[in-house]
């Protein structure tokens, strides 16, 4: 049953109306009665909300059907129902033609009119929730979720918007950070396999022992803990997209499994016998140069071939700086949801700022120190004050004194100038393991320092112990 829904009742005749209105109210439904047709397009007219309108046909003035026609111009999501002369087949049929989703005949029966209410709102409901729906997913996987108006990223969308109804296989080729698994599902969402299933694995983030029994699956018995049979990535992704991140962290051996199955199109599970028909669309994707991988002998060349259908290149961030604004207004807006903050305004010189840094994270590190600033931010504007100290590079003809003079922003600004360097380095180094959420080979990487000389910094601050062992 609907509720909480509001019905727009018109009737001249004050008993039918009554009674029709008090059959509603009893199944939940919220009645707003008028008289005439006229008081009926007034209401529409102000804007009041409406579910469902409910006419008489035969009034003076503006007529049932007049009153129909106006409302579904104003309100074309309002569900129509109209009240005709017991017989009147004429008139029942000029009430659909003109745009009526159902009609009743007099005298109404009250059941049978509550019945039909619920029905069309039951389906406008459903409807608006299936748009809703369409619309979620649009925004989370369909071009709507990749920001960017650049050139570079414009060529981008285009090529994507002709392969994506195409079968040929993907290889989208981008650093780590700038969206292929994003680009990887636009096109499954835009594919005449949208339908389908869109199975994503890093082959970079699974060990080759376990990641063969992840593509492939596995029998029951096949290997120590195999208790009951897996289905594996690729048989799950038939009749949709396979999108392997990181293609070229495959060993030599899944490189020609994955070979044979792209030119037979059957798979076998670990440990079982039978071949298994599989029909699914490869996308890859890869930050590595795989002519260079080939030379080196760690790629197979035809297996490259078989990737090179078609490739989308993606750009760095740092080749795209006119989406820089885009992307932090996004990611404001995003994370004010998330983290329940109210941040309004970004200043000039902090997005003068953004746009200035190398980004080799790439949006990924764009977003998590967008994500930064607003979990720490004090008022309604981020500014200078809220970038990370280490992203602060003064700009042409920008002196530092006049960022430090402004005592009035709270935060490390005012504090920055009077410290040494050593506090600044250790601040530095501290406050970019928080961003990438203690990984300290990320840490390093964005510092531009060894991996070696963070841990002992680290342990110089007392961060780790002194007798840790120092990851390679």
């Amino acid at each position: 049953m609907v509720t909480r829904a509001r019905v727009l009742l018109v009737d001249d005749d004050d008993g039918s109306r009554a009674a029709m209105a008090l059959g509603l109210r009893r199944i939940g439904l919220e009645v707003v009665e008028v008289d005439c047709g006229e008081a009926a397009v007034r209401f529409l007219e102000s804007g009041e909300d409406a579910d469902a309108l409910v006419t008489d046909v035969r009034m003076p003035g503006i007529d049932g059907h007049e009153v129909a026609r106006r409302a579904r111009e104003m309100r074309p999501e309002l569900a129509i129902l109209m009240v005709t002369a017991f017989g009147d087949v004429d008139g029942a049929v000029r009430a659909l033609q003109g745009g009526a989703d159902d009609y009743l005949t007099k005298p109404v029966n009250l059941l049978e009119l509550r019945r039909r209410v619920e029905l069309q709102l039951e389906r406008r409901q459903l409807g608006r929730e299936n748009r809703e729906l369409q619309q979620r997913i649009d925004k989370r996987y369909g071009f709507e979720s990749i920001i960017g108006r650049s050139t570079s990223m414009e060529t981008v969308f285009e090529r994507v918007r002709v392969v994506a109804p195409a079968p040929s296989t993907v290889l989208i080729l981008g650093e780590s950070g700038t969206g292929k698994e994003l680009i990887a599902n636009a096109i499954h969402q835009h594919s005449p396999r949208a339908a389908g299933h869109f199975v994503a694995l890093n082959c970079g983030a699974i060990p080759g022992e376990i990641l063969e029994a992840e593509l492939f699956g596995h029998e029951k018995g096949a290997f120590t803990g195999a208790h009951q049979r897996r289905i594996g990535k690729i048989e799950l992704a038939s009749g949709g997209t396979l999108f392997l991140d990181e293609i070229s962290e495959l060993s030599a051996d899944l490189q020609v499994k994955l070979l044979r199955v792209l030119e037979e199109r059957r798979i076998v599970r670990v440990g079982g016998n039978d071949e298994i028909s599989v029909d699914f669309r490869l996308v890859a994707a890869t930050n590595r140069d795989l002519e260079a991988e080939i030379a080196t002998g760690r790629f197979r060349r035809d297996l490259f071939y078989r990737l090179k259908v078609v490739t989308v290149a993606l750009p760095p961030l740092r080749q795209r700086q006119d989406d820089i604004p885009l992307l932090v207004n996004h990611f404001v807006e995003h994370f004010n949801r998330q983290l329940g903050r109210r941040v309004t305004m970004v200043a000039g010189p902090l997005i003068a700022a953004l746009t200035r840094c190398p980004w080799p994270g790439n949006v990924r590190e764009l977003r998590n120190v967008v994500e930064n600033m607003v979990l720490f931010c004090k008022g309604e504007t981020l500014t200078l004050a809220d970038l990370p100290v280490e992203y602060r590079q003064p700009g042409p003809g920008e002196a530092d004194v006049e960022t430090v003079s402004r005592t009035d922003v709270p935060g490390p600004v005012g504090e920055w100038a009077p410290r040494s360097m050593a506090d600044i380095e250790k601040e530095a180094i501290l406050r970019t393991l928080e961003l990438t959420g203690g990984h300290r080979a990320k840490a390093a990487q964005l510092l531009d320092i060894g991996l070696r000389t963070l841990q002992r910094k680290l342990k110089e601050y007392g961060a780790i112990g002194s007798d840790e062992p120092e990851e390679e």
